[in-house]
């Protein structure tokens, strides 16, 4: 343990999410010094629209966040 879940929208190659996923899985390990063959990660893709709803529940009504955006979701559905 730790488990990452990487949430974006759809449209990025499984190239770019595994580069994604091993890059984060290393700055993890330099950060926390944790083993790197503990970790995990996931990604999930989400539409524009359905990431409205993503954004409400997993970032302004999540009291766990530590690093918060500066955007509007409402942007992506332009």
């Amino acid at each position: 343990m730790p488990h990452i879940t990487i949430k974006m929208l759809k449209g990025r190659t499984d190239a770019q999410k595994k580069a994604a996923a091993e890059k984060l899985a290393a700055a993890l390990t330099e950060a926390i010094g944790c083993d790197p063959s503990h970790i995990s990660v996931a990604v999930k893709d989400y539409t524009p629209e359905e990431w409205q709803e993503q954004f409400r529940t997993e970032v302004t009504e999540n009291d766990a966040i530590v690093l918060e955006p500066h955007y509007d979701p409402k942007e992506l559905l332009k």
